[in-house]
């Protein structure tokens, strides 16, 4: 495991424990057996749906995106904001946004 997903474990402290797991060459961040974000070239997105794209469109936080037999997708998780790293409480908010927009997508599987 990177140092960045170590560090990350730091980072999401203030909501709990975080599971890190391998998948799609990067790691998705696990809390509570939901996917709140994931790390693909040691940035971090975390999952946004209709109620909380607003969030991160204010801030020019860009959508994690792939590209795949020539075509780009993105994907629902956005770029997390830098204030997360050195401000506890603005990691818990970002946190709280990611994992209830994780349980709403959930909801609807």
């Amino acid at each position: 495991m990177s140092d960045f997903i170590d560090y990350l474990k730091e980072v999401f402290a203030p909501l709990g424990v975080v599971q890190p797991r391998k998948m799609f060459g990067g790691h998705g961040i696990f809390y509570d057996g939901v996917m709140i974000a994931l790390v693909a070239d040691d940035c971090l997105y975390l999952k946004v749906d209709k109620h909380t794209q607003a969030e991160f469109s204010d801030l020019d936080l860009p959508a994690f995106e792939y590209e795949k037999n020539g075509k780009t997708f993105a994907m629902s998780y956005r770029l997390a904001p830098e204030s997360i790293y050195d401000d506890p409480d603005e990691a818990l908010q970002w946190a709280r946004l990611a994992y209830e927009a994780a349980l709403r997508g959930k909801k609807k599987t």
